[in-house]
């Protein structure tokens, strides 16, 4: 399949979320999903409350996409949808938000909510990735746990302090596999565009991206690098208390695992039709998704120690250089 460059994509038939999802997301997904009745009762709850009113306002208040409205962008979630071998395609909503930024909610007929600023700052292709992205995460489940994050941290947190208070660890658990499910749509968007430079230069975008203003991404790789590598001893725990709080992961980390996912070789051998099928057995024992994911928790640790480590030494280092001074 061609794109509006006459660049040639790949159509991933029958491709499986399994290929693209980060393992620490599925890990933390097939825990919710192994409490018993968890699932059932969350549904029934989320669809009595939940679904109907959300579809509702955004018809009321919100710009349904089609061949007719916003045309474009209707095209677009076609060509993603074929790329994807999606066999429905999702309902797609614009809504007059001055934050830039998109997502999907629902349960049994997930959709596609983009922001009108979005459209604004974002490129045709770079609004594309972010197509693939959300249809990333209504085909690997994420939505009804999404939208019930949403609901508490909304409803919950907000109105009723004293259940937030209590309700803190589970959120805290929830924002931490929100974090992750990010990472693995991202991988969604970037197979659904084929193009790292656009797929990367959304997340730019959302990250700080303005009407008429054009964007460097090797300054933000640049940016990137410099985030993850660079820092003092206070740095390094500002790094990780800062992230506690946030649904998303700084968007210098998404461009860096991206990268990171990229350069593993899973990317080219996915787009090379080496990948599970829908139809194909998920042999992957339960336990080696949590190995996975531990692996690459201890990774993100050492990575951490290691900084901290490098601070200290930095700081024994200016504390020495000072005191020999004084004493010179």
């Amino acid at each position: 399949m061609a794109d509006d460059n006459g660049v040639q994509r790949r159509v991933l038939t029958q491709i499986s979320a399994v290929a693209w999802e980060h393992p620490a997301d599925r890990a933390a997904l097939n825990a919710l999903r192994k409490i018993p009745g968890f699932d059932l009762a969350l549904r029934k709850v989320f669809g009595l409350f939940g679904e109907r009113a959300l579809r509702l306002a955004f018809k009321a208040n919100a710009v349904r996409v089609s061949p007719k409205q916003y045309g474009w962008i209707h095209d677009r979630l076609m060509r993603v949808c074929s790329i994807l071998d999606v066999e429905k395609p999702p309902e797609v909503y614009v809504s007059q938000t001055p934050i830039v930024n998109a997502g999907a909610v629902g349960l049994g007929e997930p959709f596609i909510v983009l922001n009108s600023s979005m459209l604004e700052v974002l490129s045709p292709d770079e609004v594309e990735a972010v197509l693939g992205h959300e249809v990333g995460h209504i085909l690997s489940g994420h939505v009804l746990y999404r939208t019930l994050l949403i609901l508490i941290l909304n409803l919950v947190i907000l109105r009723y302090t004293l259940a937030g208070l209590a309700l803190r660890p589970i959120l805290m658990a929830l924002m931490e596999w929100y974090r992750k499910s990010e990472l693995s749509s991202d991988r969604a968007g970037l197979l659904a565009i084929q193009d790292p430079q656009i797929a990367m230069s959304s997340l730019m975008q959302l990250a700080g991206g303005m009407r008429g203003e054009t964007l460097d991404l090797d300054e933000f790789l640049a940016q990137s690098e410099e985030y993850r590598q660079g820092g003092d001893l206070l740095d390094a725990v500002y790094k990780v208390l800062n992230i506690l709080g946030q649904t998303h992961p700084f968007a210098v980390i998404r461009v860096a695992d991206l990268r990171e996912w990229i350069d593993s070789g899973e990317y080219e051998r996915i787009l090379a039709g080496e990948y599970q099928r829908r139809d194909e057995k998920d042999d992957r024992p339960y336990r080696q998704d949590v190995k996975e994911a531990m692996r690459g928790y201890k990774e993100g640790a050492r990575e951490i120690f290691d900084e901290v480590d490098a601070a200290v030494d930095r700081l024994r280092s200016k504390v020495t250089d000072a005191f020999k001074a004084k004493k010179g």
